[in-house]
C-alpha cells in the first residue's frame, strides 16, 4: 500500500564502514516490502509496529552477518517464544535480500499502545540463528526478552552472544490505511585485526567505540523513516568528520517461499500411509502458510 502525501521509498540495505575507528554497520529502509508483509494479517496497529520492528532488526543482522559473503547464501533467523502476554510467537528470516515474518498473538489480551517487552510478551527469550545452506551448519544465540524493546534484546545479543559492542537504533511509522515505513541503523565495533591494523582488545569504554557511537547514537526516529532522506546522506549528517565507505547491499524484498511446488516436494517425502492419513474428502492435503496467510491444496 502507498504511503499517501509521501514520496515512494526504495527498499534499500547499506552497509558502511568507519575504518580508522575499527567500526562497520548497516542502514536499512523497509516500505513496499514491509508493506506486503503487513497486510498479510490483519494485526493490531501495536502488533504491526512491534512485527515492522522485527524486521528491520532482522534485515540489519542478516546482511551483516550475511554468509553470501563466503559463497553461501544462507538464512538468518530471528525468533521470540514466550508466555504470559498477548504474543507467544514471533518469527522473521532474511535470505539474500528476501525477509519474511510472522506473528501469532490473542487479540483479546491485548490492551492498548504499550509496546513494552514485558506487556507484549510477558516471560520468554529471542533466538537468532544463523544457518549456512552449503555446509549445513547452525550458529543459535539465546537471549532473554528483557528491555524497553526487541532491538536492546538483539542488541544485548551482540554483547552477550558476539561479544561486540553494538548500538542499534529502529523506527517504525505508519498504520493500516496510509502504509507504514521502517528504517534502521547498525554499528559495530570490531576488532581492528578484522579490517585492518593491529588486534585491539574491545571494551565499551574504548574511545574508537566511545566516538563512534556518540555520534551514531544522535540519530532520530524521524531521521530513520525520512523519505527525502538517502541512507548516503544520513551517513554524511553523523559522520562527515570521518572516512566513511559504503558498500550496496541486496535490495530488500518480501520473500515468502511457499509455492505448490515447494510444498508438494515436501509432502511426498512422507509415506504414501502418512499422506493418505492427511487428504480431506476431495483427496487434498490443505497446508497453511503462516507467512503469507495462503491454504494451498496440494495433489500428493
Amino acid at each position: 500500500m502507498a504511503r499517501e502525501g509521501l514520496a515512494p521509498v526504495a527498499d534499500r540495505s547499506l552497509g558502511y564502514s568507519v575504518a580508522a575507528r575499527g567500526a562497520r554497520g548497516r542502514i536499512v529502509r523497509l516500505d513496499a516490502s514491509l508493506n506486503a508483509i503487513l497486510a498479510a494479517h490483519d494485526y493490531p496497529a501495536p502488533l504491526a509496529r512491534l512485527l515492522g520492528e522485527a524486521l528491520v532488526v532482522t534485515a540489519l543482522l542478516g546482511a551483516t552477518l550475511r554468509p553470501e559473503a563466503k559463497g553461501d547464501a544462507g538464512q538468518l533467523t530471528l525468533q521470540a517464544q514466550a508466555q504470559g502476554g498477548p504474543v507467544d510467537l514471533l518469527v522473521c528470516d532474511y535470505q539474500a535480500g528476501a525477509l519474511r515474518g510472522y506473528l501469532r498473538h490473542d487479540a483479546d489480551a491485548l490492551y492498548g499502545d504499550d509496546m513494552s517487552l514485558e506487556t507484549l510478551f510477558g516471560a520468554g527469550y529471542l533466538a537468532i540463528t544463523l544457518e549456512a545452506t552449503t555446509t549445513a551448519e547452525r550458529y543459535q544465540g539465546i537471549v532473554a526478552l528483557e528491555g524497553g524493546t526487541l532491538t536492546e534484546a538483539a542488541t544485548r545479543y551482540f554483547e552477550d552472544s558476539e561479544q561486540l559492542p553494538t548500538l542499534m537504533r529502529v523506527a517504525v511509522s505508519g498504520d493500516a490505511e496510509t502504509g507504514w515505513l521502517a528504517g534502521g541503523l547498525l554499528i559495530q565495533h570490531l576488532a581492528r585485526g578484522e579490517i585492518g591494523g593491529e588486534r585491539l582488545t574491545l571494551t565499551e569504554g574504548h574511545p574508537d567505540w566511545q566516538h563512534v557511537a556518540t555520534l551514531a547514537s544522535t540519530v532520530t526516529d524521524a531521521e530513520l523513516i525520512d523519505p527525502t532522506l538517502s541512507p548516503e546522506d544520513l551517513l554524511w549528517r553523523l559522520f562527515h568528520e570521518e572516512e566513511v565507505r559504503v558498500m550496496a547491499g541486496p535490495a530488500l524484498t518480501r520473500g515468502c517461499r511457499c509455492s505448490e511446488t515447494y510444498i508438494g516436494e515436501v509432502l511426498r517425502r512422507f509415506s504414501e500411509d502418512e499422506r493418505a492419513g492427511m487428504r480431506d474428502a476431495d483427496g487434498h492435503i490443505k497446508v497453511d502458510c503462516a507467512f503469507c496467510a495462503k491454504v494451498f491444496a496440494i495433489d500428493a
